[in-house]
């Protein structure tokens, strides 16, 4: 497959919803959302990708790492990379709708499992951005984790027992989702969680919980305590709280409060392996990858999905190599180093 050609389709299916930039840093999209940008200004998006390059990578090349090792294990499952496939939803008003849902999360599903990881899928106001996702995991056996709503109790339990029907690998929750205005203009509204009502849910599932949406210490204790399996450290992309502090800002404070109590995902700006590695070094286990992958949809179907995962994996592998990291499961911090005047 052709970068080039994927781009250039994709900008053309994309028209009018994302330009497809040269990088996308949410620049020119900023405050289209609905659509691809960040919330109001877009400083939130803008934050993710400072805060990313805000680290810089120490080239070692005199070292014994003659093979670099992107291997992990993820809620019981062998991946090929630590990078998967963000949740996403609402291809109509956010990308144009040249796909249907079920087309979109599909393509996403079966793109992550062609390069060896695994898909999310999401919810919305629309019942088929969750049930098309549910029907994509279990046609893949299972392979990938819905997200749900910070919806009623009642209806996110139900929500999670139709999960588990489909086979699915964990399940989880977006709870920073809890001020989305369309759910609420829908007439399915969405709020905050109390940790009581936290672990309620956490308690209402066999399968491993993941809290999406978290951006502090105290709230990534408050999510463990609650008995989820793990966290994704993450402002939504910048979509639902303008000026909030980019994921990698955030990530080594709430890494050194609960690293070890479970799996540490962070979500935000991940363009090059090269960020991944990153990510890594600053304490997660693994990485979300989004608004790229619209891109490979768009521009490649699942072939194109599965075409930039394997672009950042071996990205990632060249960088790991030139940093002497052996091994994604055990990367040094001091691979990294602060960019001038930080």
């Amino acid at each position: 497959m052709d970068l080039k050609m994927l781009r250039q389709k994709a900008r053309e299916e994309l028209k009018g919803f994302c330009r497809v930039c040269p990088v996308c840093d949410g620049r020119v999209c900023a405050g289209e959302a609905p659509g691809m940008g960040g919330m109001g200004t877009g400083a939130s998006f803008a934050a993710n990708m400072a805060a990313l390059a805000a680290w810089r990578l120490n080239m070692r090349t005199l070292h014994e790492v003659k093979a670099a090792d992107t291997a992990v294990t993820l809620f019981g499952r062998a991946l090929a990379m630590p990078i998967l496939a963000a949740p996403m939803t609402g291809v109509l008003y956010n990308m144009g709708g040249k796909l249907s849902e079920e087309a979109f999360i599909a393509m996403i599903i079966d793109g992550a499992a062609q390069a060896g990881t695994i898909g999310l899928c999401g919810d919305g106001a629309d019942p088929a951005m969750y049930g098309s996702g549910l029907q994509a995991i279990e046609a893949r056996g299972g392979c990938g984790i819905p997200i749900v709503k910070p919806r009623a109790q009642a209806v996110a339990k139900d929500m999670l027992a139709r999960a588990a029907a489909a086979g699915v690998a964990a399940v989880g929750m977006d709870v920073d989702g809890a001020g989305l205005l369309v759910m609420a203009l829908k007439g399915q509204p969405v709020s905050p969680k109390t940790p009581r009502e936290l672990a309620e849910l956490v308690g209402a599932t066999q399968l491993p919980f993941l809290v999406k949406g978290i951006m502090t210490a105290d709230e990534a204790s408050i999510a463990f305590d609650a008995g989820a399996a793990g966290i994704v450290v993450s402002n939504h992309g910048g979509r639902v709280l303008d000026h909030a502090p980019g994921a990698a800002e955030v990530l080594p404070e709430i890494a050194r409060a609960v690293k070890g109590r479970g799996v540490i995902l962070a979500d935000g700006g991940v363009r090059s392996g090269a960020d991944v590695l990153k990510y890594l070094a600053l304490g997660a286990d693994a990485v979300l990858v989004g608004r790229p992958l619209v891109v490979g949809a768009f521009g490649g179907g699942a072939d194109g999905v599965a075409f930039l995962l394997d672009k950042l994996k071996a990205e990632l592998t060249a960088a790991m190599l030139l940093t002497g990291t052996a091994s994604v499961r055990n990367v040094s911090p001091r691979i990294l180093r602060p960019a001038p005047g930080i």
